[in-house]
């Protein structure tokens, strides 16, 4: 019998690479599929970006009428834009037994863990302040003033590492990767889990002859 799949959160301050590490796992061998959630947005759709596939671009009408429903595990606005986590969808993908992960801050964090209590939380974590600048200035894409507001909510996102349930350093990326798919397998393993998928294992074991 099929267990029913498990939902993850990954938060971290830009330059940590989570994103990287997300990628790796996603093409590590698996007994199980794994998916990053797909988020619903009303910012314009860019070029090249793709409808279901990058995100659900909604209009702003749309978005609002699905808050007055209830229906995102988060949402947020950020610059006039909303972005949110189809409650609907995520259900929907944990049913057919997929492991479902996804990309938010704390705050989002906080939001999903009111309606999903049971959902397994992880705090990516740079090693040091002057790694993650050194990180951020490698990319070669952003200004002095984006640097420094970046590090700042770096501290911000920092701040909250105590609510998560798992903390990995970035430190060795090899390292890193090999911890986050400890972490996934750890949460399979769990007896609730097992008992569903094994179910008539456990009977032949305990049947009398």
């Amino acid at each position: 019998m099929m267990a029913t799949g498990n939902l993850f959160i990954l938060s971290a301050p830009s330059g940590a690479g989570k994103s990287s590490l997300i990628t790796a796992l996603l093409k590590s061998d698996s007994a199980r599929p794994m998916q990053v959630s797909v988020s619903t947005t009303t910012r314009a759709m860019r070029p090249g970006e793709v409808d279901g596939q990058h995100y659900h671009f909604v209009d702003k009408t749309t978005f609002e009428k699905q808050i007055k429903q209830g229906a995102f595990y988060e949402y947020a606005e950020v610059f006039g834009n909303y972005y949110g986590t189809s409650e609907q969808a995520i259900d929907d993908q944990l049913a057919k037994g997929i492991d479902v992960f996804l990309d938010i801050d704390w705050q989002g964090a906080q939001q999903v863990r009111m309606k999903k209590p049971g959902v397994t939380t992880i705090f990516i974590a740079p090693p040091s302040q002057a790694e993650l600048e050194k990180r951020l200035r490698g990319r070669g894409q952003d200004s002095e003033d984006v640097i420094a507001d970046r590090m700042a909510q770096a501290q911000s996102e920092c701040s909250h590492y105590q609510e998560f349930d798992y903390i990995i350093v970035n430190d060795d990326f090899e390292q890193a990767t090999q911890d986050l798919v400890t972490i996934v397998n750890n949460q399979r393993l769990k007896r609730s889990q097992q008992t569903i998928i094994h179910q008539d294992l456990f009977k032949d074991l305990l049947a009398n002859d």
